[in-house]
């Protein structure tokens, strides 16, 4: 999962050079959710009597893990700078982990909140390059308070995506939240009027958009919630500390970028923290 995340932030940054940031969401989730609907059908697993049962926690499951987290996260990184972006990765499974321990009955323990603090320390290595200084030069605009909505609808998304599991199928849940989600972005970038720019796209953009619905939505949202539902929210949300450290090694793999000394010390932190939070005790 961290790993397809990873990826999609160099190909999300080329995307938006010809496709507008809503298009491309909406293209994204809604050629994810039609893949997830053929894979639920296809495993049998399609039954309307659980949506309907659930259907206000799918409701809220799409507006805030879709709409929500993607359309804020792209509105606000119009305003601010990568490293600003990449503290949102950050913030997100600590703030998933409190809201877990106070409101979904985890259990808190000191491992946990080592590992929490061991990621957060190495992640914040790896996107400041070892200098952390460059911190405290960081200022509050109107990038940072779209991307703190951000946050709030992923902690959400995460929070409530436990509950829900605990009554349907992951497979089933994922589909239906991912639709309803796809339909509200769809709504939101004809404001855009870029649908028309689709057919057009060069041929590495035809290519990307491909790879973010199918990988990253698709098949890393399976992953996700699957994962929640096997070992709670805390601990999966621990594993997207490694997004960042993937995106520098995709980048430095893919697009010729170095990676420092500072940034492997940094990874080395994020591993262990999320090591430590994956084996400490709590849960499901």
């Amino acid at each position: 999962m961290p790993f397809f995340w990873g990826g999609a932030f160099g190909s999300t940054k080329h995307v938006l050079s010809e496709v507008p940031p809503l298009t491309v969401s909406a293209f994204r989730f809604m050629t994810a959710g039609l893949l997830m609907a053929g894979w639920t059908l296809w495993r049998n697993e399609w039954d309307w009597n659980p949506v309907r049962r659930n259907w206000l926690g799918l409701l809220l499951l799409g507006i805030s893990g879709v709409l929500g987290y993607n359309a804020l996260f792209a509105i606000g990184m119009q305003y601010t700078t990568a490293i600003n972006g990449a503290l949102v990765v950050v913030i997100n499974p600590v703030t998933t982990s409190i809201v877990a321990v106070l409101f979904l009955g985890e259990r808190f323990s000191f491992r946990l909140g080592l590992g929490v603090l061991l990621s957060l320390l190495g992640v914040l290595t790896v996107i400041t390059r070892g200098d952390l200084s460059a911190l405290q030069t960081l200022s509050i605009n109107k990038g940072e308070v779209w991307l703190l909505g951000a946050v709030a609808s992923w902690t959400t998304y995460t929070s409530l995506a436990k509950v829900v599991m605990r009554n349907m199928p992951v497979a089933m849940a994922t589909t239906v939240s991912t639709l309803v989600g796809a339909v509200m972005l769809w709504a939101a970038s004809l404001s855009e009027s870029s649908w028309g720019k689709l057919p057009g796209v060069s041929g590495q953009v035809a290519v990307e958009l491909v790879f973010l619905a199918v990988f990253p939505s698709f098949i890393a949202y399976l992953i996700f919630n699957r994962g929640i539902r096997e070992i709670g929210a805390s601990k999966a949300s621990a594993y997207i500390n490694l997004m960042p450290v993937n995106a520098v090694m995709i980048a430095a793999l893919f697009y010729g970028e170095t990676v420092t000394a500072q940034q492997i010390a940094g990874m080395f932190l994020v591993m262990s923290g999320v090591l430590l939070t994956t084996r400490a005790p709590g849960g499901k």
